[in-house]
C-alpha cells in the first residue's frame, strides 16, 4: 500500500480502483461483483442520505420499507419492464430446504411490489397523492462490475408516487429531477446537466425518463440520478384505481425516481487528483483533521491544550484529532490527503505562541493552499473556508466540464470529439436505428436531450435532416 498511486492520466480506471481501496471507502466482497462499503465510505453515504432525506421530506414525501423478495409473476405484469430487467434478475427457487411453489425475485427495483400495495391502499381521490420513498439495497446481476459504479448489489433510495392527474405526475417527475440537480451542485459540488433520455435509453416501463448527467475526470459521462414518468403503465398492470370527484373509476398516474451509491463514484471521479480523494466539505465524513506537532512532553502539553480549545470551537463541524504516535506528521499529512479531508489543521509550539493555527486546503495543493488563522473566532473562519472550498470545487468542475463539450457539426467531427475530446452536443433528429449505429461504431450513447428553450431549428449532424432537438452524446460508465 506504500506504492504510489497511478496518475489519472496514466490509467484513470486503475487510479479510481486504488483510491477506493486505499482510502478505505470499500472493498471487494467474497461474492463476485459485490462490495463491502467500509465505515469511511458508508459515512459519505449517510451524509448523502441525510441531505436527500431532508429535501424529500420538505416536499411532502415520507419513508417506508417494502420487501426484498418479489413474486416472480409480478415482474411479468408490465411487459416492457420485465423485458428490460430479465437479464439482470436474481431468482430464489428454494427456501427452508424446499422448492418454492413460485420463484421469488430479489428486488432489482420496486415498482412491482409497491404497485401491488398501492392497488390495495388507494380507493379514492382523497387518498392521493401518495408520496413514498424507501432506502434500500437492490440486486442486478451485472457481468462487468466496478466498485460503487456498477455492482451486483448496491444501495439507493427509490421514490414511488401516485397521482390523480397526468400533470401532477409530470410535475413530480420534474420536481425530483430538480432536487437531484440542486443536491449534486450544492452539496457535492458536482455540476450535473439535467435532461430527458431518449426512447432507447429510458427506464423499462416508463413513458419518459430524465437524468442528471455528470462529467468525470476522464471526460466520460456518468448517469448520477434518474426520475421516471411512468404514465399509467404500472397503474394498469397492477390495477391501481381510484374514484374521482365525479365518482368515476380512474387509473392513477405514477412516478419513480432514484439515486444510489454510484453517486459516491461520481464524487471521486469528478474531484479527485493524483494524490487521492478531494471530498466536498458538505458531504465529507471528516471536514477538519487536526494534527498536533510536538517533540517533547512539555511541548505536547501546551500543544494538546491548544488543540482542545480549537476542537471545542469547531464542535459544530465533523472533526478528527490525529493523535497517532506510531507514525510521523508527514505520514499523517499524506494519509489525510489521500482520504480527501477538506481542511488539515496543524498546531505546533509556534502556533501556540502566536495563538493561531496553520491550515491546508485539500482543493489547492502545495503552498498556495496554506494559510494561518487566528484562534479567535476560529469556527467562523473555518466555516467560511469550507464554503470557499465548496465554491472552488464547483467552479473548477464546471470549467472542466464546459471546456470538454464540443459542437458536433457532422459525423466526422462527432467521432473525433467522443474518441478523445469529451462530450459532443449537436442537432439531432430522433432515429433509434441511427442511435444504435452510433453506439456500435463509437461506443458513445445519447445521454440526454439538451434542455435549451427556444433553440430554433438546425440540421442533424448524422442524418442531415432538419430538427428542433439537440442532444448530448458521450462515452460513459
Amino acid at each position: 500500500m506504500d506504492k504510489k498511486l497511478p496518475t489519472r492520466q496514466e490509467n484513470f480506471s486503475e487510479w479510481y480502483n486504488q483510491v477506493v481501496l486505499r482510502a478505505e471507502l470499500a472493498d471487494y466482497a467474497p461474492v463476485r461483483g459485490c462490495m463491502v462499503v467500509r465505515p469511511y465510505g458508508w459515512t459519505i453515504w449517510e451524509n448523502i442520505q441525510k441531505a436527500l432525506d431532508e429535501r424529500f421530506k420538505a416536499t411532502g414525501h415520507v419513508n417506508a420499507a417494502f420487501p426484498l423478495l418479489i413474486p416472480q409473476s409480478f415482474m411479468y405484469k408490465e411487459a416492457e419492464h420485465v423485458q428490460g430487467f430479465s437479464p439482470e434478475l436474481a431468482v430464489v427457487t428454494h427456501g427452508g430446504g424446499q422448492e418454492l411453489e413460485e420463484p421469488l425475485v430479489v428486488r432489482p427495483t420496486s415498482e412491482t411490489i409497491i404497485g401491488t400495495m398501492y392497488a390495495k391502499w388507494i380507493q379514492s381521490y382523497r387518498d392521493l397523492p401518495v408520496l413514498i420513498n424507501q432506502w434500500a439495497n437492490v440486486v442486478r446481476w451485472e457481468m462487468r462490475t466496478k466498485l460503487f459504479l456498477r455492482t451486483l448489489e448496491f444501495y439507493w433510495q427509490e421514490g414511488h408516487t401516485a397521482h390523480a392527474t397526468e400533470q401532477e405526475a409530470i410535475e413530480e417527475t420534474e420536481r425530483m429531477l430538480g432536487i437531484y440537480a440542486e443536491f449534486a451542485r450544492n452539496m457535492a459540488a458536482v455540476p450535473v446537466i439535467p435532461g430527458q433520455k431518449s426512447e432507447s435509453e429510458k427506464f423499462a416501463g416508463a413513458v419518459n425518463t430524465y437524468s442528471i448527467e455528470a462529467m468525470m475526470g476522464d471526460t466520460k459521462a456518468l448517469q448520477s440520478g434518474t426520475s421516471h414518468f411512468l404514465g399509467q403503465n404500472f397503474a394498469k398492470a397492477f390495477d391501481i384505481k381510484f374514484l374521482d370527484e365525479n365518482n368515476q373509476l380512474q387509473y392513477c398516474w405514477t412516478t419513480s425516481w432514484g439515486l444510489s451509491t454510484r453517486f459516491i463514484g461520481a464524487i471521486i471521479m469528478t474531484h479527485g487528483d493524483d494524490q487521492g480523494l478531494i471530498l466536498p466539505p458538505r458531504l465529507a465524513p471528516i471536514q477538519v483533521v487536526i494534527v498536533p506537532i510536538y517533540r517533547s512532553d512539555e511541548e505536547k502539553s501546551q500543544v494538546m491544550e491548544a488543540v482542545q480549545k480549537a476542537a471545542e470551537q469547531l464542535a459544530k463541524f465533523s472533526i478528527k484529532i490525529d493523535t497517532r504516535e506510531e507514525v510521523t506528521p508527514g505520514f499523517k499529512f499524506n494519509d489525510w490527503e489521500l482520504k480527501g479531508v477538506p481542511v488539515r489543521m496543524e498546531i505546533g509550539p509556534k502556533d501556540v505562541q502566536k495563538n493561531s493555527v496553520a491550515v491546508s486546503r485539500r482543493d489547492i495543493p502545495g503552498k498556495a493552499g496554506k494559510s494561518f488563522l487566528p484562534m479567535e473566532n476560529l469556527d467562523q473562519s473555518v466555516g467560511e473556508l469550507l464554503d470557499a472550498i465548496h465554491n472552488n470545487m464547483l467552479a473548477r468542475a464546471t470549467q472542466f466540464r464546459d471546456s470538454h463539450i464540443f459542437e458536433a457539426k457532422d459525423y466526422d467531427s462527432f467521432k473525433q470529439i467522443v474518441a478523445d475530446q469529451g462530450w459532443a452536443v449537436g442537432w439531432w433528429s430522433d432515429d433509434r436505428e441511427n442511435e444504435a449505429r452510433i453506439k456500435e461504431e463509437t461506443k458513445a450513447t445519447l445521454r440526454i436531450y439538451a434542455n435549451e428553450p427556444d433553440i430554433g431549428e438546425g440540421v442533424c449532424f448524422y442524418s442531415g435532416k432538419r430538427t428542433r432537438k439537440r442532444a448530448y452524446f458521450a462515452r460513459s460508465y
